[in-house]
């Protein structure tokens, strides 16, 4: 018996990924929720990802676009504070470094949105803010930038505004991507 395993964009664009992650009130099943959710998405959006076996790495995830293997920190916000969200490195309290992973990313739970942030801005802190009301937070710029993990390194960083997508590939536009139609 012969399996037809068509893999087509018209196939593809109809198939449907639907998780449902719930939590128990403590951070570790928090963390493993959106992890979940984050595998969800990408799986998706069709990025190749790997899972490291244990949780005893800085990074929770592989992504592999074809730029590189990127390392990729999951994180999860849920509690609002004064307007914004806190996202913290974790147990460690140790501060984001690129020697840990390449990017946070960042999954504002009640808001159902995602922030995917280059290391490059996050190295350092060890508390993020995020405020996804205000068109003009820190972060925003990284909102649903999934396009970032597409691309060189030396393509991402503090003063990327794209003049053109980033990637043609990803079927999600970031922020500031100049496809997205803009608000008058």
């Amino acid at each position: 018996m012969e399996k037809n395993n068509n893999n087509s964009d018209d196939e593809q664009q109809q198939e449907s990924i639907d998780l449902q992650a719930v939590a128990e009130d403590n951070t570790k099943r928090m963390g493993e929720a959106v992890e979940a959710a984050f595998l969800a998405k990408v799986c998706h959006l069709r990025i190749p990802v790997c899972k490291p076996w244990g949780d005893s790495e800085r990074y929770d995830f592989v992504v592999d676009w074809g730029k590189g293997f990127w390392s990729v920190q999951v994180k999860g916000g849920a509690c609002l504070e004064r307007g914004r969200y806190k996202v913290g490195p974790g147990g460690s309290g140790k501060p984001f470094s690129k020697d840990d992973m390449d990017f946070v990313v960042v999954h504002i739970v009640p808001e159902e949105v995602w922030y995917i942030v280059p290391i490059e801005i996050a190295e350092g802190l060890s508390t993020l803010w995020f405020n996804p009301r205000s068109a003009r937070a820190r972060f925003e710029k990284y909102r649903e930038a999934w396009c970032l993990l597409d691309c060189p390194r030396s393509a991402r960083g503090k003063n990327d505004l794209p003049i053109q997508c980033r990637s043609q590939a990803v079927k999600v536009q970031c922020a500031v991507c100049p496809l997205r139609p803009r608000k008058h």
